[in-house]
């Protein structure tokens, strides 16, 4: 008898429905054919394991499988329920009526429990696009699935429950979700509060105005000034998430394991790789590619602790992502975009040692010292940060100071009305929602200067030896700078204030 059941394959963060045919005939032999790896050839052990101990069992025949389409490859342990049931209903152990009218994917355990699946949201948005009735998944995945309305998502824990519903034997009740409560539940209690901040104002403000456009920043200072505390705090004065943008993030955590019994993500990730980390850990990579690290900060804040050590050629690789907005992986047989629309937050000693050219610091180098150091970041990839900011230590009164310094969440009121500003200003432009995304031509537009502030802006460019792309860095921070004071245009204020956060393109700072 042959029977159909359908499972899906995730390419990227996209699924493709996979038919799996299952025919049983006269004779002896497994069969399973279209391309599976071997955790898919695996699975045949699983299930033998799963059924037997569950009062089933393999049917003694020829059992061919070919999962459809042929020419593509599939990979992982998450069709052993999709197998199973389809074993199950081609040897009439089990009714085939509606098993083709719902999505099914899990991992077996010998015991027949099921083991959480990855792109469990992304195979559930594709199941409501090809009207799936339903999707049957690990309970551990159901929250995820269930943000997808109009699809009835199944939680399982054992294959006996799956068995139980198509037999007609056992009522399973859908999960659903509400995405508005979850999205906006724990929105207002950041973990990580400015207002534990001593001191550090102008630093602050860095952060706000890099928060209101979108802008990378790099923080220099010496061991023990705050950089990693401050950035840290960085998400917690970001927009809150729109639906979109939650969906999106969802997905790529979805896609690279990394939801655990948790519905739609409605905080901005914070990801803080280790400066160890490899060029396909930053962006990605594999022989079938998962999101690197600069992906699953899609939306959110990426933070490199102290840059110059990570290795040049893993810093490299980040230039064109940064610029597109996008990382695309190729392989001899496909490609796969994953989306990087992120804030770069970075940070660094000014030298070997930790210390300013200061010859009562605990650790003093030189300057040709600290300029090899700086030198391991290229010049390319410090154009594409927005921001450059030295930060000093902060003084005993600051740090015994008693006055509550001001929380995140009333920064982030003047961030958002900032931010909502861009959204009305860009709303006519696809894919551009905040002044960092501007290319070349809507700097023109909106940031036209008056004649104090060019030639103000000319005389920095010529003192400061400054790069085109540096040129247009400073406008776009500019325009935020205005857009935080809610004024229409850009003056030489804004400018003047904008060229103060290049300090990697001053000569002499180092000394």
């Amino acid at each position: 008898m042959l029977v159909k059941v359908f499972g899906s394959a995730v390419f990227g963060v996209e699924a493709t429905t996979v038919t799996v045919e299952v025919n049983i005939d006269k004779g002896v032999g497994y069969h399973l054919v279209g391309l599976p790896d071997n955790a898919i050839k695996e699975s045949s052990y699983r299930i033998a394991a799963a059924l037997k101990n569950n009062g089933y069992q393999l049917p003694g025949k020829k059992i061919t499988i070919n999962m459809a389409p042929a020419d593509l490859r599939k990979e992982g342990s998450a069709y052993d329920l999709t197998l199973a049931v389809g074993i199950l209903a081609a040897s009439n152990q089990i009714k085939a009526d509606e098993v083709d009218q719902y999505m099914i994917m899990g991992e077996l355990s010998l015991d027949g429990s099921l083991q959480p699946i990855k792109g469990a949201l992304s195979i559930a948005i594709k199941a409501k696009e090809e009207g799936f009735k339903g999707f049957f998944l690990p309970k551990q995945n159901v929250k995820e699935a269930a943000i997808v309305s109009g699809l009835n998502v199944y939680g399982v824990e054992n294959v006996l429950e799956v068995i139980g519903f198509f037999e007609g034997k056992q009522e399973l009740e859908p999960t659903v979700i509400d995405t508005r409560e979850e999205f906006y539940k724990a929105l207002d209690f950041p973990e990580y509060d400015f207002a534990d901040v001593k001191g550090q104002e102008s630093i602050k403000r860095c952060m706000e105005i890099a928060a209101a456009g979108g802008h990378n920043i790099i923080l220099i200072g010496p061991p023990g000034s705050g950089k990693t505390m401050l950035a840290k705090r960085l998400p917690s004065i970001l927009p809150p998430m729109t639906m979109k943008e939650a969906l999106e993030t969802t997905k790529i955590h979805s896609v690279a394991g990394k939801i655990k019994d948790v519905g739609l993500m409605n905080q901005r990730p914070f990801r803080s790789p280790h400066h160890s980390a490899s060029a396909a850990a930053l962006v990605g990579g594999g022989s079938y590619p998962q999101p690197g690290e600069i992906s699953l900060a899609h939306n959110g804040v990426l933070f490199l602790d102290e840059l110059p050590e990570f290795k040049r050629e893993v810093l490299e690789v980040m230039r064109q992502p940064l610029e597109d907005r996008e990382v695309t992986i190729s392989r001899a047989k496909f490609s796969i975009t994953y989306p990087s629309s992120i804030m770069l937050v970075a940070s660094m000693n000014p030298s070997p040692g930790g210390y300013f050219n200061d010859p009562d610091a605990p650790v003093s180098s030189s300057p040709a010292e600290m300029h090899r150091y700086l030198s391991k970041i290229s010049g390319p990839l410090l154009d594409r940060i927005d921001i450059h900011i030295e930060v000093t230590p902060v003084p005993f009164e600051k740090l015994t100071e008693t006055r509550p310094a001001e929380s995140s969440l009333s920064i982030r009121k003047r961030v958002t009305k900032a931010r909502e500003k861009q959204s009305q200003r860009f709303a006519h432009l696809e894919g551009i929602h905040y002044n960092a995304q501007m290319n070349t031509k809507q700097i023109r537009e909106f940031c036209a200067l008056d004649e104090t502030s060019l030639q103000l802006l000319k005389t920095a460019m010529e003192r400061l030896n400054l790069s085109a792309r540096a040129y247009d860095r400073i406008l776009k921070v500019a325009r935020t700078i205005a857009d935080l004071e809610q004024t229409e245009t850009v003056n030489s204020g804004h400018i003047a204030e904008a060229i103060q956060y290049r300090s990697l393109d001053r000569d002499g700072w180092l000394g």
